[in-house]
């Protein structure tokens, strides 16, 4: 009897413990799914079901005239947030309720997760104002000619692709990137165009697709986020090779900077500068100013700035850039007026790409806008709140801790906001049809004091390697190719899709 006493109460401790909250959207009268014992309403993406971004894009789509719509991950309430009006107080207005962005686990056992995409707080506001000059008008003219090297020597091996019957261009196009990614953040020519299986085009790939234990590890935090008090999630073998890649770099320009101008350079000059000041976020003096804060850069958090900068630079262009000439091989009118503006443009100077041109090319950068509204590398957004809030106009009053989900890829798929929004057209960024819409109905790069710090390096990174291969070569769909690409569900930050972007490379007729 003792033991059946002793069972039963460990049960339903257990069963209390794993649903205490479950009752939370309820009380607050906001409609959710029926929720499941540990897992609330996020099972399907713990068995890879579904990845995040088409769980919320099912709700968004059943729950048509809520703005808000409510989720358990594991044990941790989540707001889906729907109504442009209430994300732009989030992501801008009240940023000072919503600043974490709640992705990072301890950076103590993963040292890579002190990058500035997961670091919260005081620590992210020293590194953002630090590393936002990496990214200036002048630094990104500066880089051009690097892209140009890389768009030579990925023309070398497109040549060799015209005389296959299908190419996976999403790898295509990663080499690309990687080897840009290299060239102007590492100072390293990593030879990743020619060499489909070179180290860094290895290590890319380790980084989005993880072996199974780091997958399941990462999905069980989801659930159990007290137990990465004691385990981690890091894969051991990318934080070695990106410590040992930046401590080579550092020892090889004598640990300052060496005027390339390279990211590598700037987390050299930031090191020679000591410790970093400013003010704070989370901290403020009776007076009610903030106080004043300080931080070392160190050799971890260094290399954790150049692990986000290969990894978020490579993946979201690739990405990118090969969904985009996916919608061109499926619609062949639209992809005979890119190459047409590309070509007029190129004819103002002397038939060279060159940063001026490529700032020119409006249709394709139409293009590549739409195809970001109809595929963002980021289909989710994720905030936390910080402080209770109470949502403009509404009763709905959240607590600290809870988090906030914004469905980028349903909203920019969603025709109140967008007629017919599964027909890819450009037209949609002609100035006055972008002024005829709300400013967040429209985020792949996120928006407000947290939007990404990179955006423009891989706008025109992206642009002007579509210059270069839509210049030359045209895209037609192949026995493999799918009207509709099949999202991968384990992608749970970068949208990836299954089977890859197959497509017949053409060369042009002069």
């Amino acid at each position: 009897m003792l033991a059946i006493f002793i069972c039963t109460v460990a049960a339903f401790t257990i069963y209390f413990y794993f649903t205490r909250k479950h009752s939370y959207w309820a009380k607050k009268g906001i409609k959710h799914e029926a929720t499941i014992p540990l897992f609330g309403t996020h099972y399907q993406n713990f068995f890879g079901i579904k990845s995040i971004t088409q769980i919320v894009q099912n709700l968004y789509n059943q729950h048509e005239n809520e703005k808000f719509i409510g989720y358990y991950r594991g044990n941790t309430p989540e707001l889906i947030v729907k109504d442009p009006d209430m994300i732009r107080q989030i992501l801008s207005v009240d940023f000072s309720s919503f600043y974490a962005r709640g992705m990072g686990r301890d950076p103590v056992k993963e040292p890579l997760l002190l990058s500035l995409f997961h670091v919260e707080g005081d620590t992210w506001k020293l590194l953002r104002q630090r590393l936002t000059p990496a990214f200036t008008t002048n630094k990104l003219k500066n880089m051009f000619p690097l892209i140009i090297k890389c768009a030579e020597k990925m023309e070398k091996v497109v040549d060799d692709l015209t005389m296959k019957d299908e190419y996976d261009v999403r790898e295509l196009m990663a080499r690309f990137t990687t080897e840009f990614i290299g060239a102007c953040g590492f100072g390293i020519e990593m030879d990743s165009i020619n060499n489909e299986r070179s180290q860094f085009r290895e290590l890319g790939r380790l980084m989005f697709n993880p072996p199974w234990k780091q997958k399941m590890l990462t999905v069980l935090y989801d659930l159990i986020p007290e137990l990465f008090q004691y385990i981690s999630a890091s894969n051991p073998v990318v934080e070695d090779s990106m410590s040992e890649i930046f401590l080579n770099l550092r020892k090889q320009r004598n640990y300052k900077p060496i005027g390339r101008n390279d990211f590598v350079d700037l987390l050299l000059e930031l090191e020679s500068k000591g410790t970093i000041e400013g003010e704070s976020l989370e901290k403020g003096n009776k007076d009610g100013t903030p106080e004043k804060i300080r931080m070392e850069l160190d050799v971890k958090c260094m290399t954790a700035q150049l692990f986000v900068f290969f990894a978020a630079g490579f993946e979201t262009s690739s990405s990118a850039t090969s969904y985009l000439i996916h919608e061109l091989a499926l619609n062949p009118e639209i992809q005979r007026k890119v190459p047409e503006d590309i070509a007029n443009v190129l004819a103002r100077y002397d038939n060279k790409l060159c940063y001026e041109a490529v700032a020119e090319m409006r249709y394709l950068d139409m293009a590549l806008k739409e195809s970001l509204r109809l595929f963002p590398s980021l289909g989710v957004l994720n905030r936390v709140c910080t402080r209770k809030y109470t949502f403009p106009g509404t009763d709905l009053t959240i607590d600290p801790g809870v988090k906030v989900m914004i469905p980028v890829h349903s909203i920019q798929n969603d025709e109140k906001y967008y007629d017919n929004p599964t027909e890819f057209r450009p037209e949609r960024f002609l100035p006055e049809e972008v002024q005829k819409r709300h400013k967040f109905v429209y985020l792949p790069f996120g928006e407000g004091p947290r939007a990404c710090i990179g955006e423009r390096l891989g706008h025109m990174q992206s642009l002007a390697g579509l210059a270069a291969m839509l210049h030359k070569y045209s895209f037609e769909p192949s026995k493999s190719t799918k009207l509709h690409l099949e999202p991968d569900p384990w992608s749970n930050v970068v949208q990836a899709v299954i089977g890859g972007v197959p497509l017949k490379i053409n060369k042009r007729n002069k």
